[in-house]
Order: structure tokens, then sequence, then C-alpha cells
């Protein structure tokens, strides 16, 4: 009965984890540390407004969701608690890799800061979009998008908790992700407020072309504690595969029944799930879970932790 970590991915627009920081020394530590790796303020990586420029302001909400991330996890290993088994959702497996030894915190904050040195797409560019896709059980999504030219699956989130529908993540051309929403019935297709990027689809080929210098600049290592991969149904086994992730991961579609499922297969019987790209209560997954946002949520996975008979490293590794 092992314990799992599950990371959200997407950008932190807005501040999570004030209490939390407010609370937690080894988090005001970890911030500031994170502050001199990267130039921004503390102020700035938690709870500040996000820049408005385009890539800017995806640098600076991944450096704020990661920060986050690294914190739960090293509040609970004050706390005596370390996962057995990692992985997330796009920042979230990037993030993942870094808790399990395969690349420095300093490197992976070196990376995301790296970022906002990408070009902003041109004004006259046609804008981009995210929807979040709600597809009745039995239904593929691909009928859902099959008329749409510029609309891709970005995503597979797996199915409510009820089994009714299965959440899928869309990306593409605004114009026609709008027509695709106006022509379904209202719910079915929502266009995602704010998300001008389309992640995870081919339209992200600019900037993976920009960033791949950046990844190949680190000596990757082997995991020291799984990772699941969310972009493929396995293990990241060596120091090439996270680099993989890395390198494909801004157009290859994100599946989080890939992550949830292989941690079962490890046997993992909790999970402490940090960031909004998992929301709670809404998707089925095959074990129970506890979402971090404040204090108290921290003493709640200690008690399951203990209640449940979870097993788990008597030490974790030190951070890198």
């Amino acid at each position: 009965m092992a314990l799992g970590y599950l990371l959200g991915g997407g950008v932190g627009t807005e501040p999570h984890g004030i209490e939390l920081h407010r609370e937690y020394a080894v988090m005001q530590r970890l911030y500031e540390q994170i502050a001199e790796w990267t130039g921004l303020t503390v102020g700035q990586i938690l709870e500040e407004d996000l820049p408005e420029a385009q890539e800017e302001r995806q640098s600076v909400g991944s450096i704020r969701e990661t920060a986050l991330a690294l914190a739960v996890h090293d509040i609970l290993a004050e706390q005596g608690v370390h996962p057995s088994a990692l992985g997330g959702l796009s920042l979230g497996a990037m993030t993942s890799s870094c808790l399990a030894g395969a690349l420095t915190r300093q490197e992976l904050f070196g990376l995301l800061r790296s970022t906002r040195l990408c070009p902003d797409p041109d004004p006259s560019d046609p804008a981009h979009a995210l929807a979040i896709a709600a597809v009745p059980a039995g239904q593929s999504v691909e009928t859902f998008v099959g008329g749409f030219e510029g609309v891709y699956v970005a995503g597979d989130m797996g199915d409510t908790a009820d089994g009714a529908l299965r959440i899928h993540m869309l990306g593409g051309l605004h114009e026609p992700m709008a027509a695709l929403a106006g022509s379904l019935p209202e719910g079915l297709v929502t266009l995602m407020p704010g998300r001008g990027i389309a992640q995870h689809t081919p339209l992200r080929a600019p900037y993976q072309t920009f960033i791949e210098p950046h990844i190949d600049a680190i000596g990757f290592r082997t995991p020291k504690l799984p990772v699941l991969s969310c972009l493929d149904r396995r293990q990241l086994a060596s120091g090439e595969d996270v680099r993989d992730l890395f390198k494909r991961n801004p157009t290859t579609p994100i599946s989080l029944p890939y992550v949830y499922e292989g941690m079962h297969e490890l046997d993992v019987q909790l999970g402490v799930v940090v960031g909004p790209a998992i929301p709670a209560g809404l998707l089925r997954i095959p074990f129970p879970v506890v979402h971090v946002e404040q204090p108290e949520h921290i003493e709640k996975v200690v008690s399951s932790v203990f209640e449940l008979g979870i097993e788990y490293p008597e030490t974790g590794l030190a951070p890198c």
C-alpha cells in the first residue's frame, strides 16, 4: 500500500499556497531560494499578478505552480511523509522528475525561467485557445472535433466520478474552437478563459523548437523513484526517458489515466494531489486522494497515511 504524489500541470494564474507559506518556515526558505535562482521576488512567485506578455506570463506562472508542488513535498517530508511514486500532468510530470532526482531544482527553475525568452506570437497571427470537453459515456471525443479543422485533442483527464462523462482538454485556433463550442449543447465544450496557448497540440511547435536547446543543456539522470509518464503508458526508466518527455511535452497530448493507472499498478492506495488542474471530487481515480492547498490539508495527509496503513520510504530523497 504505497503513497503517490499527483502533480497538476498548467500555469498558476491565481495565487495558491499563501496560508501554507505563512505557516511553514521550510516553504519560506524554499521560496527565497527560488527567488535567488530566477531573479523573481518571493511576492512574484507567490501571489502578485502575472505579467501580460504571453511567454513571460507562462514562465512566471509555471514557476509559481512548480514552487507550490515542491513546497508541499518539503512540508510533508518534515512530517516524515515521503512518496513511493510520482507523476503529473505536463509541468507536473517535469516537477515529478525533479523530485525523483532526474534533474536538480536549480536546473528545473532555470529552464522555466528561460522560457520567457521565447518570442511571443505576432499580433496578426490567429489567436489560440484551450477548452474542456465533457464527452458523454460511449461517445468518442474525435466525433466532437472531426469536422473542425484547427482543433486538436490535447488531453484526456479520464471519467467523471459518476462515469457519465469523459473529460478531455482541447486546444487549437480560437475561431474554430469557438465555432465547435457553439455547435454543441451548452456545457459540452467550454472555452477556458484567459488560456490563449494551445498546449499539447502541433500549434505549440515554435515553442518546442525554442526550448529544445535549453533541454539539451541539462544532464538528466535516472529517476530514483518511479515516475509515471503522462505522455505514454509507462514509467520513466532513464535520464533519456525524462529528456524525451521534456522535449515532447509541448506538442503531445497528455493523459491523467496513464498516471493514476500506472500508480494503481504500483499498489498506490493514497494520492496527494497538488494543483488546480486536477479538480477535487470531479474525476474517478482508483484510490483515495487528498488535495493540498491549506495547512489543514497537511494534517489530513498525515492522518490518512496512518489510518490507511500506507507504506512509504522511511527517508526521502535529499533536495538536489
